[in-house]
Parts: structure tokens; sequence; C-alpha cells
């Protein structure tokens, strides 16, 4: 199929000073094949990155968007999982088939 550049789902992006390189590189990820999908086009999305920071008078929404992305990375774990907060001990069966709860 063809993509509807004017699409309001695309919220304007395809147009305006930076819309080739958004059209370049979303219909790249359209189009690809690669695993994983879109691996291939992220030198047009740097791109298309680079010239939303040229126009931060059109684009600073999306700039501001690229840079939390980057700042709440998950490199680094800072607070401790849910899972181990609510942890339940741990139950096993006994040979006679009723459960035995043991504390860890």
């Amino acid at each position: 199929g063809e993509i509807n550049w004017d699409c309001p789902c695309l919220g304007g992006m395809a147009h305006g000073p930076c819309g080739p390189q958004f059209r370049e590189a979303f219909s790249c990820f359209v189009f690809s094949e690669k695993e994983p999908k879109g691996i291939d086009c992220v030198e047009k999305f740097k791109g298309m990155q680079d010239c939303f920071r040229e126009h931060p008078d059109v684009y600073a929404e999306e700039i501001m968007d690229d840079d939390e992305d980057e700042s709440n990375a998950p490199d680094s774990p800072d607070s401790p999982s849910e899972v181990q907060e609510g942890t339940a001990p741990s139950t096993k069966t006994t040979h006679n088939g009723s459960p035995q709860t043991q504390s860890s």
C-alpha cells in the first residue's frame, strides 16, 4: 500500500521544514524487512532528528521528547522492582498433596 502523508495520525510531520527527512525515515521503517524492524533506517532517523534540532521553533516538542527518552533510558535500575516488594513466600506440595508454605 501507499502511505497517506495527509493522515492526521502523522501529526503534520510529513510537511514542514523536515517533511522530506520525516517521509524518508518513516517510509524506510514502514517498508523495512530487517529485524528488528527498521534497524536499516537508523541513519535516516538520525538525519530527521538533526533537522528537528535545526528548527527548534517548529519542532520544540519533538526535541524535548527525544531528550526525555535519552535521559530516561533504563541503563541502570535506580529503584527496586515492584515484584521484590510484594514477594510471597514460596509454596511447595507435600507428598500427601497438601500445600506447605516455606518462609525465605
